[in-house]
């Protein structure tokens, strides 16, 4: 049996799910989930590896669901409930999906597609009935899950990985975050990535915690939950902490005093999936009297790096290789840099993906030919630990032979008192290559950009100094908020 799975029966009577209007136990998780199963399977022994896709609300349906599809043998490819029609029809085509389950409010969304050949679409309460046939054993060598990258540099890709991946990252989390039956984690994440379903969702059920779910996201039903005090642990991407904190300063002295109490029994509390702004967490630390434990990961790795539990949490830095996670940095022949020079993160691990889906050749290229997985992400270690640079094709910005981080110009940016949040991109250029644009989200009236420029020279150097701006009243983001910024250098041309 999966290990996922079989650790569940030690947990029976213990609560897995929650979603504050219903909770059900390890058990009931357990059970659920065989049925499921055995109505997928329809009479087969096994089903093989055979894609399912699923566009269900995260929830006790949604993880019923999942377990149910990895019990029959199968691979689990959950749909975003917040992309568009072709975004989910190219997910479900390029999958091959068998099946695609779906919740009743989902129906009229997929309606346009219940033609498509060799797929068979069903709404998830007509799974509930399995015959009393026994379940197929699954190796840990698998195929499990896949999730389709968030296409920022291209058309997404289905990224496979196997049980002993999703094990050998949990395994990792647990230890190095100190998982354990006792906690309870408020999940608002998408859960069709993996910071939604294995940082939260199965690090939390590996331990015999509860995960509670909210049927949608506000500022209010957040802060509320953690007004209870059940609450010990949150996950959330920067631009959740942002939300937060803006209507946290909205709130009477006396509401923000009690949140701020709430929020100090919290055992951790963890940012990722998009760089944390300084000015976010030195804020967050000041409502909260917690550091935001930044980590680095991607779809095709899980978590790779992570700032230590107990230890220091430096602004700006992603910590250190988590246990079983090999990490180097080389330059553009793969060779390793020296201590304090840039270089691209590269990745070994059980923990690293199988393939990306029927794609060998982009496969290939994702690995350096001795099997280090290229992250395309740049880095730099200082002081014992990975400061990050930023994306090698979207924050590395190459203008008259430097190599500059858009990153940290932003955090110089967000430091203006005009500022309230910012993007920087580097624009093509005959002359320099690229030169630096910036996108500006202000509070109040536009500030003078002369001013503005010669307030930076006195941060910056003249080779970091933006050339082109844009006003704007939001930046474009996809669903876990992280900037689009192939997406925003179209506003500049």
């Amino acid at each position: 049996m999966i290990q996922l799975i079989q650790r569940a029966q030690a947990f029976r009577q213990r609560p897995a799910i929650s979603t504050g209007e219903m909770e059900i136990s390890y058990a009931q998780l357990l059970q659920r989930s065989e049925r499921l199963a055995r109505a997928l399977l329809g009479g087969n022994p096994d089903l093989n590896e055979a894609r399912i896709a699923f566009l269900v609300a995260p929830g006790i349906d949604y993880v019923t669901l999942q377990w149910g599809i990895w019990r029959a043998g199968g691979i689990a490819v959950p749909l975003c409930v917040k992309h568009p029609l072709p975004s989910l029809r190219h997910v479900i085509e390029d999958a091959g999906a068998l099946f695609v389950v779906y919740g009743p409010e989902f129906e009229e969304t997929l309606q346009p597609l219940f033609g498509l050949e060799d797929t068979v679409f069903v709404a998830v309460g007509d799974l509930e009935q399995g015959s009393g046939q026994s379940l197929p054993e699954v190796a840990p060598d698998r195929r499990a899950m896949i999730l389709y990258t968030s296409g920022t540099t291209g058309k997404p890709k289905g990224v496979v990985t196997t049980h002993a991946n999703i094990e050998a990252s949990i395994r990792s989390l647990v230890d190095a975050w100190r998982w354990s039956e006792d906690d309870r984690i408020l999940n608002i994440l998408p859960l069709h990535h993996v910071h939604g379903i294995v940082n939260v969702l199965c690090c939390a059920l590996w331990s015999g915690a509860c995960c509670e779910f909210l049927p949608q996201f506000s500022p209010e039903a957040v802060f509320a939950r953690f007004a209870t005090g059940r609450i010990n642990l949150f996950m959330a991407v920067p631009t959740i902490y942002y939300k937060l904190i803006a209507h946290y300063r909205e709130l009477p002295a006396d509401q923000q005093q009690r949140i701020s109490r709430a929020l100090r029994d919290f055992r951790l509390m963890v940012s990722g999936s998009a760089a944390l702004p300084v000015s976010v967490l030195e804020t967050w630390r000041e409502i909260s009297d917690h550091t935001l434990l930044e980590r680095y990961g991607m779809t095709e790795m899980g978590m790779a790096i992570s700032n230590p539990y107990s230890g220091e949490r430096r602004p700006g830095y992603i910590g250190q290789p988590l246990r079983g996670v090999e990490v180097r940095l080389v330059d553009e022949d793969d060779a390793p840099v020296a201590e304090g020079q840039p270089g691209e993160i590269q990745v070994k691990g059980d923990n690293v993906f199988r393939e990306y889906w029927n794609r060998p050749e982009a496969t290939a290229a994702a690995f350096t030919p001795d099997g280090w997985f290229r992250t395309g992400d740049i880095a730099v270690w200082e002081d014992g630990a990975y400061r990050i640079l930023g994306r090698n094709s979207v924050d590395i910005i190459k203008s008259g032979g430097y190599k500059i981080s858009a990153l940290e110009i932003e955090e110089v940016l967000r430091k203006h008192p005009a500022v309230r949040e910012c993007a920087v991109v580097g624009l093509p250029d005959e002359e320099w290559g690229e030169v630096i644009g910036a996108s500006l989200i202000v509070a109040g009236p536009e500030p003078d950009l002369q001013s503005l420029t010669e307030w930076l020279r006195e941060r910056l150097p003249g080779y970091k100094l933006p050339r082109r701006y844009i006003f704007q009243d939001d930046l474009p983001r996809n669903v876990m908020g992280k900037v689009t910024k192939q997406e925003l250098k179209q506003y500049f041309a």
